[in-house]
């Protein structure tokens, strides 16, 4: 395992925890209020903390090829963001 390599997976790790932590006080609030813009940014912000998540299981022990990792970390951001800018729109 390469330096980068560790790098890498220890900002993956932190990136997996700060995203699973704000996810769970997003949902936390939304049980609270029932409000629909706080249940679509819980989504969002649960989409991009898979999207982490994935492209970390994908290139470690699936061992995809980079560009595929990078595919999917980048396809679940831009529908975890829209569901994040869908909450800043919605009642």
């Amino acid at each position: 395992m390469t330096h980068v390599t560790t790098v890498v997976i220890a900002l993956k790790t932190l990136t997996l925890a700060l995203g699973g932590l704000i996810t769970f006080f997003a949902f936390k609030a939304y049980r609270r209020t029932g409000s629909p813009a706080l249940r679509a940014l819980t989504i969002g912000f649960g989409i991009v903390t898979l999207g982490a998540l994935l492209a970390g299981v994908a290139d470690q022990a699936l061992h995809l090829r980079r560009s595929t990792v990078l595919v999917i970390e980048s396809a679940l951001s831009a529908v975890g963001f829209a569901a994040i800018a869908y909450s800043l729109y919605a009642d």
